[in-house]
Parts: C-alpha cells; structure tokens; sequence
C-alpha cells in the first residue's frame, strides 16, 4: 500500500506545456470492473484498468472473496468469477486504504451474501462518515457495526436473502447508489434506487453490460428511478477502460493557464454525468476541444485539445456539483487565476471527502497569496485575472491526493514555488501524474 514516509515536492512557473498524454483509467470504472467481473461466472479481461492504489485495494479484496484476479505482462487483467451469492467469507480484514468507493461498494457486496467482512483503512479514510451506507444496508438486512461515528473499522454481516428495498437517496451520491445496486444483485425482487439529482451512471452502464436486468425511468418529479432484478447471473465481459476525466483537469487546468500551452489528453471518458469540468471551463472562457468523439465499451470517449486562454470568473450553477464534484479542487485554482470573481454553492460534499476540501482548499489558496472567501456550502474566489500568483508557501495535503495534484498545478503559475508536503497519496488515483506533467514540460523539483 502507500507509503508512510512524506514525499514533499517543489512546483514551479514553467514554459510552455506541450505535447500528447493519455492520462490513467477511469477510477470509477477499473473499480466496478474488477467487482462485476469478480461476480460474473467464467473469464473476464480488462483493459487500461488503473493501477493506483485504490484500485489495487479493489482487487484484493475481490480475490480475499474468492475470485481469481491476475494481471499479464501485457497490462491485461484477468478475471474469473465466483458468481452471484458466491462470494467466499474473507479470511482477514479487507484493508481499503484511502479508497472510499472501494469500502462503500463492497459493503453493498457483502450486504447480501452470506459473509461476514471486516473494512479497515488509513487515517483519512477512517475519519470519513460510512453512515449514508449503513442505513440503506440495514434497512436490507444486513447487520453492520461501526466505529463511533459510522466511521472504520467497521464490520458487515451479510443477510441472505436480503430484503429488497425502495430507497430514496438524500443527497446525490453515485456511492450509497451504486451500493444499494451491488447489494440488489444477490436480493430476490426488484430493488429500487429513486435518485432526485443524476450521478455518475457508471454502475447502470455496466450492470446492463454484464447482463442484469435493470431499467432506468424518469418519475413525474423529474427524479431517476433505478430498478434491479436480484439473484442476477452476471456474464463475462471484455471490458476497455477510457481515461479518467477526473485525472485529465490536472493536465487540462495546467494548459488553460500556463501561458503558451498547447496540449492533447487522449482517450479521456466524457460521460455526460462526468463532464461538468469541461463545460464550466468552456463557460469561462476555455479554449478546449473535443476531437474523435467515439463510443468504447458503452462509454463515450473523446481526446480533448486544450489551448491556453483567459478565462472570467463564472457563478457555478449548483445543479453542475454531481458531475464535477471531484473536479472542485482544481476548478478553484483555475479562479483564481481568472478575470473578476467565481462564486461555487452546494458544495457540502465537499467537507467528507478524502479531506473537508472546502476547507484546504480555502486555506492553502490563501497562503499562496490567493484572494478566497470561504463559505460553509462552497467558495467564493477573486481571480488575478491571468497574472501569476506570489506562491512561495507550502500546503499541506492532509493524505488527499486531488488536494496534491491541485497545489502542484497552482504552483505551475506561481511567481515563486509552491511546496506540496507530500505527494505519496497521489498513488491512489494517478501514479504518473508527476512524469506525466515534466513531459509537458512542467517544472518539479
């Protein structure tokens, strides 16, 4: 897993970024891959599967639940499934790491197999809040012991059989939605998931891929209504993972204010319940262009032709937070380089992520000579209209990798450097991210 030991690094004001790059897989996707795969009866592959960190934690726990998981020299991956209801009892605690979708997903796995399983993970996953899963997978059946809290470690006793349930989520989370899912597959009867705001819809894409039998409608409130089918037979798939566009705005952002820039990111997922990055940079101002627009595996795909440009200060209308909310960190470093002011609401989501990054956000921002605001629901961020911050103090972290590669790229257009405390965790989500940027032509040191 990652290391303990801080890796601190110095981001500099560089030239020019230029060239091509194809960033890591999607995360969300390598992760249901490896599950559903891992639940499918025969052989699997998988490729362009990302390799960090919280993926890995994935696949482990898979294989601590029976199935057959093995990586070829090739970069394939090779799956062989146990089936629905046949997930085998762990023989160890399944440690998660910093992976929160990892832990929540898989809770939704065991929730209705006949298994018990204990979750643990690192600091800053255990000091985040598991309730949101708990109640729903209690409501099944399942028997869950938490931390004070709701927090790790915390162990599930799955029931079988489950009980279906019509839940209606209270906040929009692709997580408490995607695990109420996994947790239908092996629940006889029709389990029900009522989302009022759409997220990412990952789970339904490739839950139809693999053969279940989910439907997906509008209600008279507007509000999406997701129905499983339970005691599933999941078929094998080839699976082909596009890259993932929360890891392409570090990349993207970087060019947009790095004067002189001109950048090509291949490959990159562009699911409409993904993309809000791309259409509030466009709505600022932001010379980016989506070229062979494609379909791979039932997900659409485009690389994205990125230009430097002036951007302005936009209001981020809140509807927008679900289809970007990864993407707020580095959202507030390209306003703060911007014309006039951005103001960002709804963002509650934000303060139980890997980190309260409302919070870092705000304060490292301010440090490095950043005129921010902070609200309890979002921030509010005057730019310095394209002129390079004063930079010159570290950040701090706080083990979040999005946190990291934000500051990084902040340091990119700093008129002194900008010391990231530690860049380990960034090998949960994007292992190349720093020989990715010095092949743009970034300066790290």
């Amino acid at each position: 897993m990652i290391s303990t030991t801080p890796s601190p690094a110095a981001f500099t004001a560089s030239g020019p970024l230029t060239g091509r790059v194809r960033v890591p897989g999607d995360k969300s996707i390598s992760h249901r891959s490896l599950m559903l795969s891992a639940l499918a009866v025969g052989r699997s592959t998988v490729r362009g599967l990302l390799e960090g960190e919280d993926v890995l934690a994935t696949a482990a726990a898979m294989r601590a639940m029976g199935a057959t998981i093995v990586r070829g020299d090739d970069g394939v991956w090779t799956i062989h499934g146990v089936g629905v209801g046949g997930l085998l009892q762990p023989q160890a605690a399944l440690d998660m790491g910093n992976s929160g979708t990892s832990t929540r997903l898989l809770m939704g796995l065991v929730a209705s197999h006949p298994i018990t399983a204990t979750f643990t993970g690192d600091a800053s996953l255990s000091g985040r809040p598991m309730g949101r899963v708990i109640d729903p997978l209690g409501l099944m059946g399942a028997d869950i012991t938490s931390s004070p809290g709701g927090r790790l470690p915390l162990m599930v006793r799955g029931m079988c059989p489950a009980v279906p349930i019509e839940y209606r989520l209270p906040m929009a989370s692709a997580q408490v939605k995607s695990a109420v899912l996994l947790a239908g597959l092996n629940t006889p009867g029709i389990t029900r998931v009522i989302e009022p705001i759409a997220t990412r819809d990952h789970s339904e894409r490739m839950l139809t891929g693999f053969g279940a039998d989910l439907t997906v409608e509008i209600d008279s409130d507007g509000a999406r209504v997701i129905s499983i089918r339970g005691e599933a037979e999941l078929k094998p798939q080839d699976i082909v993972v596009p890259g993932d566009p929360s890891s392409a705005a570090f990349p993207m952002v970087a060019a947009l204010l790095v004067p002189g820039s001109d950048v090509v990111i291949e490959n990159v997922g562009i699911n409409p319940t993904r993309a809000g990055l791309i259409e509030v940079l466009q709505a600022m101002g932001g010379d980016i262009t989506l070229i062979n627009e494609r379909v791979v595996g039932g997900e659409p795909v485009a690389d994205l032709h990125v230009r430097h440009s002036p951007l302005n200060g936009i209001e981020v209308d809140p509807a927008i937070a679900p289809s970007m909310i990864d993407e707020f960190p580095i959202l507030f470093v390209a306003a703060a380089l911007a014309n006039g002011r951005t103001v960002t609401r709804g963002l509650e989501e934000l303060r139980v992520k890997e980190s309260d990054r409302i919070a870092l956000m705000a304060q490292g921002l301010a440090a490095i000579g950043a005129r921010v605001i902070e609200a309890e629901d979002g921030l509010i961020i005057d730019g310095t209209g394209g002129e390079p911050l004063p930079g010159g103090a570290p950040v701090a972290a706080k083990l979040d990798h999005r946190i990291a590669m934000s500051f990084a790229v902040a340091g990119l257009v700093s008129a002194a450097n900008v010391m990231v405390d530690d860049m380990t965790p960034v090998a949960t989500s994007f292992p190349q991210f720093a020989s990715l940027m010095t092949s743009l032509g970034a300066q790290i040191s």
